[in-house]
């Protein structure tokens, strides 16, 4: 969890964060498999944050939800768009529409033609909204949007666009996030999305390696590698066949990438999620890639809070990624 305030002039600060664990498969597939533990977790790492704001921002995994693009004539009604959302929303999902949450957003005037707009439309399950919410009520938390991961990755990479070469514009960046059992490929072209894809790689895996060598239970497994607690044969047995193996798997991705686009490289890869910022990974990724290879810190120009060791959050911006990109809908305009 992260909370971001506004920090003056169009800048934002970092109030407060926590970070806690989720027990083993509580969520599968982006599915609430334990809703209650998912529950407890929330609830836990709200008193962590150490706020009196209840009021919360979620998201579905990409796999959850559908979208299209849409284009419509300038003139168009609010209440048109919407009819012609519902008809397309018919048209591209498999379930019956009452079983359907739909939102939809005027991305502006269609690049083609600057007298029509282009319309996101944006399609999930009901049900898989209403478990995220419903276990963020049973925390004691308002959910006041249910955004999509994808989206809040790339509202996180504005804040990042100004470290790139000409903040961007003009390169291929990829934006891959490691989390434990999902890896998440997003790739911008002149800061427009082009591409994205899971893939089924995580950071679990290492948990898993390091539980096998060590002959320890997964949560302890866990808790040592965060802590360091590892015998010295660590890094050369477990940790290092482990890298090796994540540079091949975002090879394979990016490969995937190439394979169905017009593009032929990456100028750039961002490396977020919670395995991005195990030590060496980005001197790996850079070596197999020959891309120039950096750790997602979308915090790098906000001011930080007493609240907050700016050495941690550091350590931790990889991971915060999609945090990020979902607390700054804090700011859209009314």
């Amino acid at each position: 969890m992260l909370e971001l305030a506004d920090g003056g002039g169009g800048s934002y600060r970092v109030e407060r964060y926590a970070i806690s664990p989720l027990p083993k498969e509580s969520v599968v597939d982006g599915s609430l498999v334990k809703p209650d533990a998912v529950a407890d977790a929330l609830r836990d790492t709200w008193r962590h944050l150490d706020t009196r704001t209840r009021d919360i921002v979620l998201a579905l995994p990409a796999s959850a939800v559908t979208a299209k693009k849409i284009i419509l004539p300038k003139e168009t009604t609010e209440a048109d768009i919407e009819i012609q959302a519902i008809t397309e929303a018919n048209q591209i999902v498999s379930f019956p529409i009452e079983d359907v949450a739909l939102d939809f957003q005027v991305l502006g005037p269609s690049p083609r033609n600057p007298e029509e707009n282009e319309v996101l439309v944006v399609v999930s399950r009901k049900d898989r909204i209403e478990e995220r919410v419903a276990a963020a009520e049973a925390a004691g938390l308002r959910t006041s949007v249910v955004d999509v991961d994808t989206y809040a990755t790339l509202r996180a990479y504005d804040q990042i666009a100004f470290q790139l070469p000409d903040d961007g514009r003009k390169q291929t960046v990829a934006i891959v996030d490691i989390g434990a059992t999902t890896t998440h490929v997003n790739v911008l072209h002149d800061n427009q999305p082009v591409y994205q894809r899971e893939h089924p790689f995580g950071g679990q895996i290492l948990t898993q390696e390091i539980a096998r060598r060590f002959d320890l239970p997964t949560e302890e497994a866990e808790d040592a590698k965060r802590k360091g607690l590892l015998p010295e044969s660590y890094e050369p047995e477990v940790l290092r066949p482990f890298l090796d193996a994540v540079s091949v798997e975002i090879q394979r991705a990016l490969q995937f990438f190439f394979s169905s686009t017009p593009y032929q490289s990456v100028d750039e890869i961002l490396l977020a999620g919670g395995c991005a910022g195990i030590p060496g990974l980005d001197e790996v990724v850079y070596g197999k890639m020959q891309a120039s290879t950096i750790l997602a810190n979308p915090f790098s120009k906000m001011a930080v809070s007493n609240h907050v060791k700016a050495r941690q959050l550091a350590s931790d911006a990889p991971s915060l990624f999609v945090a990020c990109g979902l607390a700054l809908r804090r700011f859209d305009p009314e």
